[in-house]
């Protein structure tokens, strides 16, 4: 676990580590905002009611469509143009 760096009783923090800070943030914010577009789907909220042996392939399945929202799944036809022959 990482946390961000805390101002003392009297020292200010330099400004190498209010931008250390600035950029904990920002990667706290963007996994915070992932968190939410994943509640969006009730299933995480609320008690799952289905077959247990589910559970996994339901969330599973929730997080590619989320990850396919937010453009960070690589689809096979742009792999095969990404790598050399």
């Amino acid at each position: 676990m990482t946390h961000p760096i805390k101002k003392g009783k009297n020292p200010e923090l330099t400004l190498e580590q209010k931008a250390e800070n600035k950029a904990f943030s920002a990667k706290r914010i963007f996994v915070e905002h992932r968190i939410r577009s994943v509640k969006i789907f009730r299933v995480v909220q609320e008690r799952f009611r289905l077959n247990p042996h589910k559970y996994e392939p339901v969330i599973l399945t929730i997080c590619g469509l989320v990850r396919f929202r937010i453009g960070a799944l690589i689809l096979p036809t742009q792999i095969s143009a990404i790598l050399p022959n």
